[in-house]
């Protein structure tokens, strides 16, 4: 299937926020390929490694509450 991967990366950008905790923390329980890309575009730490969470960057928490407004608050 043929998808557009800036859109997968958005909202996975978006859901991250969602469970963001610990001051920038967020659970990395999704696509790898996703992850890898977002960490590329420096919007989170390297999600390669034993913790079961990544860190936002300063401009990517930022994104990441942008995206979750416009995508999930009603």
């Amino acid at each position: 299937m043929d998808y557009d991967t800036a859109k997968i990366d958005e909202l996975v950008l978006a859901l991250l926020w969602l469970t963001e905790h610990d001051d920038g923390r967020a659970w990395k329980s999704h696509d790898w390929d996703a992850m890898d890309r977002l960490h590329q575009k420096g919007y989170i730490s390297d999600p390669r490694g034993k913790a079961k969470s990544v860190v936002f960057t300063e401009g990517g928490a930022k994104r990441a509450e942008e995206l979750f407004k416009r995508h999930f608050v009603r």
